[in-house]
C-alpha cells in the first residue's frame, strides 16, 4: 500500500516518497509527513537473522514505496559500504549499564552519514523518476555534523551542488577543518557571523523565496535540502534504531518482545524523531529519553508543554545540540494535533512571531512516549570522566549528555528496562573537551597531539576522517553575515 506524503502546514497536494525528497520543504514552509506509520511487515525473530543493509531495505522499503525494489536495494549498497569502518555499521558497546548504539562509524565519524550516505543516492534516483532536467542544489544549514557529512556525500555527484552554511564560532575545531578541507568541484563552504539557529533560519527563507526560485528554475537550478527536515533523512535514521533491536535479540541479551528504552542526545529532533516512528511501527520501546545540554528549549517544553525560545543561547562542548529552534519537533507536533494542520500552521507561527507556542492539555497527554531532561557543561564533562575512569570506554561529549540523562532518568524512575544510548560522534571529533574531561593535564597539547594521546588511552585506531584532515589545504575561507546568505547562494552559482 502506497505511503504518500504531505505538509504539515495543510497546503498542497499529497506526493509521492520520491517527490518530497527531491523537494525537502514544503512549498508552506511546512515538513513532509506520512500518511500513515506503516507497520514492520517481518517479524522481529526474522529481522533478526538479517545484516544491516538488510534491516535497512525491510524498514525503508515500507515508507518510501514508489522506489522500485532494485532502486532501493542498490541506494542501499551503494551507501552502506567500505566507507563504514566496520562491517556491522552500527555496532553496539555495552558500558556501565547500556548499551552504546555507535553511529560513528561513517566517512565523517558523525551519525548523520547514516543517513547522507544514502540521501545523494535516493535524491538522484528520484531526479530521474520525476524526469527532473534541473540541476538539484543542496543547501543546508550545519550545527556541525550535517555539513560535513552532507557534503562528502554529495562531492562530485553529477547533476548537484552543495551548499553549507555554518555558525563560523559555533563548531569545534576539526568540525570546522573538516568541513573547509572538502574536496569537490560542485562544493561550497560558507561560516556565517551568527549561531545556528540564525544559519537554519536563512535557508528556509531562501527555500520559500518564490522569486528566487522562478530565477533558478530559469537557469536550470532547483533547491533541495539535505537537513533532517528532509524526509529522505529521517526514514534511514529509523533503520537503526530496528537494528540495534533486533541485534540484541539476536545476540540473546533480550527476549522477543521485550520493552527496551531508547536514549538521544537531542537538538534539531530529527533523531529522537526517527525512535519515535521506530515505536510506532511496532518496535518495542517504552520510553524516549530525550536528552538536552544547556539549551534546555526541549526538556522545558516537555516540562512545561510551552516551547520558548526567547532566550540565551548558549554555546557549549556539544556545539551540535546548540539548538534553540528544533525544526523536526513540527512533525510531532502535528501528530499529537490530530494532524490538524491549521493548528500546526499557527503554532508555529506563533513560534516564528512570538517565540513561543502552547500546547494543550490534550496535546501533552499523547507526549507520555517521552521523557525530558539535560546535562550543563559540567556534568558533561564529569560523565566522561566517570565512565572512562570505570571501564576504560571513551564517548564524546552528546552521547555525554545523553548517558549523564539516562544516569538521572534512572534515578528519577528506577526503571531498569535494557537501554540503548544513541551515541552520535567520535570522541576524535571534540578531542580537547573529551580530554580535558578525562584529566584537565591534557590542556597545553595541540590538536592533533591530543588526537594521537586519545588513540593511545583508549586503544581506539585514529579515524581515517581525522588522518585526513592533519595537512589538508583549506578549500573554503568564505564568511558572511547572516543576512546577505541569498547573495552567497547567487555567488555561487552565478545568477
Amino acid at each position: 500500500m502506497e505511503v504518500l506524503y504531505s505538509s504539515t502546514r495543510g497546503s498542497g497536494e499529497k506526493v509521492t516518497a520520491s517527490r518530497a525528497i527531491l523537494k525537502g520543504l514544503s512549498e508552506d514552509g511546512g515538513l513532509y509527513v506520512p500518511d500513515r506509520i506503516p507497520k514492520l511487515d517481518r517479524t522481529l525473530a526474522e529481522l533478526s537473522e538479517m545484516d544491516y543493509r538488510q534491516v535497512a531495505y525491510e524498514v525503508m522499503k515500507l515508507f518510501l514505496t514508489d522506489f522500485t525494489e532494485e532502486e532501493l536495494k542498490k541506494c542501499i549498497a551503494s551507501a552502506y559500504d567500505e566507507k563504514f569502518d566496520t562491517p556491522e555499521i552500527a555496532p553496539m558497546v555495552y558500558a556501565e549499564g547500556a548499551y552504546y548504539l555507535e553511529l560513528f562509524h561513517g566517512s565523517t565519524i558523525a551519525f548523520k552519514d547514516m543517513a547522507l550516505s544514502i540521501l545523494p543516492h535516493l535524491m538522484i534516483t528520484a531526479a530521474k523518476k520525476n524526469q527532473i532536467k534541473n540541476e538539484i542544489v543542496i543547501l543546508t544549514a550545519t550545527s556541525g555534523d550535517t555539513g560535513k557529512a552532507a557534503l562528502a556525500g554529495f562531492a562530485d555527484v553529477a547533476g548537484t551542488r552543495i551548499m553549507v552554511f555554518y555558525p563560523k564560532n559555533g563548531v569545534s575545531p576539526i568540525q570546522e577543518k573538516q568541513m573547509v578541507t572538502q574536496k569537490g568541484a560542485n562544493t561550497c563552504v560558507v561560516g556565517i557571523h551568527g549561531n545556528f539557529d540564525d544559519a537554519q533560519t536563512g535557508v528556509k527563507q531562501i527555500f520559500s523565496d518564490k522569486a528566487l526560485e522562478a530565477e533558478m528554475n530559469e537557469k536550470g537550478f532547483q533547491f533541495s535540502s539535505a537537513n533532517s527536515i528532509n524526509i529522505g533523512r529521517l526514514v534511514p535514521q529509523i533503520v537503526y534504531y530496528v537494528y540495534a533491536y533486533v541485534k540484541l535479540l539476536a545476540e540473546k541479551r533480550i527476549e522477543d518482545g521485550q520493552m527496551i528504552n531508547v536514549v538521544v542526545p537531542t537538538g534539531n529532533f530529527g533523531n529522537i524523531l526517527a525512535a519515535f516512528y521506530a515505536k510506532q511501527m511496532g518496535l518495542p520501546i517504552r520510553k524516549l529519553i530525550c536528552a538536552s545540554n544547556t539549551n534546555k528549549v526541549l526538556f522545558d517544553f516537555f516540562r512545561t508543554g510551552v516551547y520558548d525560545r526567547n532566550r540565551e543561547f548558549v554555546l557549549t562542548t556539544s556545539p551540535s545540540m546548540d539548538i534553540l529552534i528544533s525544526s523536526n519537533l513540527e512533525r510531532l507536533i502535528y501528530r499529537i494535533a490530530g494532524n490538524d494542520a491549521d493548528r500546526n500552521a499557527a503554532l508555529m507561527k506563533a513560534l516564528s512571531g512570538e517565540g513561543r507556542y502552547e500546547i494543550l492539555p490534550a496535546e501533552r497527554e499523547k507526549l507520555n512516549d517521552f521523557y525530558g531532561n539535560y546535562a550543563d557543561e559540567q556534568e558533561t564533562a564529569a560523565e566522561i570522566g566517570r565512565l572512562y575512569d570505570a571501564c576504560g570506554y571513551v564517548i564524546d561529549t552528546h552521547t555525554a549528555v545523553a548517558s549523564c540523562v539516562y544516569q538521572k532518568y534512572r534515578k528519577d524512575t528506577g526503571d531498569q528496562t535494557p537501554a540503548v544510548i544513541a551515541s552520535t560522534a567520535s570522541p576524535f571529533k571534540f578531542t580537547r573537551s573529551v580530554m580535558h574531561a578525562i584529566d584537565p593535564k591534557y590542556d597545553t597539547m595541540g590538536d592533533f597531539e591530543l588526537v594521537d594521546e586519545l588513540s593511545r588511552i583508549s586503544g581506539v585506531q585514529v579515524p581515517k576522517a581525522i588522518e585526513e584532515i592533519r595537512t589538508a589545504p583549506v578549500l573554503h575561507d568564505k564568511v558572511c553575515d547572516a543576512d546577505k546568505m541569498k547573495d552567497a547562494v547567487r555567488s555561487f552559482l552565478g545568477i
